[in-house]
């Protein structure tokens, strides 16, 4: 009767422990199993192979951003030209679900102390992202053009969306967000 219950318990730990490694490996509304990040680590190579061998895009100017397949190009570009080409190009890549192309077109040329005061900007927005207990940093992209601070990348929920927005519009010398972050989904 004793090796019966023992039969029983370490077949009951067998079940709950394949029940553990299913679940932890299954994908959730915001998270990615393993496949998908190894899917979409291999599409975000490609797609930054091919802007960097395009020569239209340049590709230092363009932060890429991949969440299930789905291509987020953001930053700041010379042309509408460029805009275009990189999503374009990124539409070609094997993988590629969809674009969300939120590349700006750079109006004018930059002096020495706007480039300066943009990169002091995106430093505090970041760091106050960091210090926000409803923002996850790592998760959002932060570039500065002329005082508009440019948040982009895949957030958990629009709470954590509306938080970003919020935070960047708090730090002193910010003269506009430009929002263009995506809620992760299913």
């Amino acid at each position: 009767m004793t090796s019966i219950r023992v039969r029983e318990a370490l077949w009951a730990i067998a079940v709950g422990l394949a029940l553990t490694g299913a679940v932890a490996c299954s994908s959730t509304r915001t998270q990615k199993a393993a496949g998908e990040q190894i899917d979409d680590s291999v599409v975000l190579g490609k797609v930054k192979a091919a802007l960097i061998a395009d020569p239209i895009t340049k590709a230092r100017q363009i932060d890429v951003e991949v969440y299930r397949g789905i291509v987020q190009l953001n930053g700041f570009v010379d042309s509408q030209e460029e805009k275009s080409r990189a999503a374009t190009v990124a539409r070609e890549v094997d993988g590629v679900v969809a674009i969300q192309n939120n590349l700006s077109v750079r109006q004018g040329s930059d002096t020495v102390g706007e480039v300066v005061d943009d990169a002091t900007l995106t430093a505090k927005v970041k760091a106050a992202l960091i210090q926000s207990p409803d923002t996850k940093a790592y998760q959002i992209n932060v570039e500065t053009k002329a005082g508009v601070v440019h948040l982009s990348g895949f957030v958990n929920n629009a709470l954590a969306k509306q938080a970003a927005t919020s935070v960047a519009r708090s730090v002193t010398g910010v003269k506009d967000v430009q929002n263009e972050i995506s809620v992760k989904s299913s």
